[in-house]
């Protein structure tokens, strides 16, 4: 979280609306660690890595719908998964990434 902090709070004070995703479970091979996080605001800014570029486009399009709706989303990504794989999850693992608003 460190490494994007100064990120996140350059966008706080310009009035940035932003939406966090975290990695919170793994299992198998994975590119990044639980604990790992992104950000993406409501302009479509990004920081940060849950994947190392494998699901990042996807787990984007998810908190910009978050932003909207307001709701968390848990998304899950893997070896079964055919989306996984249609956005390049190669890895041979499972991630699973719980995405929110910030609010601070």
């Amino acid at each position: 979280m460190n490494d994007i902090l100064p990120t996140l709070e350059a966008w706080k004070a310009a009035g940035e609306e932003i939406a966090l995703a975290t990695v919170v479970r793994t299992v198998g091979s994975s590119p990044r660690p639980v604990g790992a996080k992104m950000a993406v605001t409501a302009s479509e800014k990004m920081v940060g890595s849950v994947s190392g570029g494998c699901v990042e486009g996807a787990v984007s399009e998810a908190a910009l719908e978050v932003l909207k709706t307001r709701a968390p989303k848990l998304l899950k990504f893997g070896v079964a998964d055919e989306e996984a794989w249609a956005v390049g999850l190669s890895c041979g693992g499972t991630i699973e990434v719980f995405v929110e608003p910030l609010e601070w």
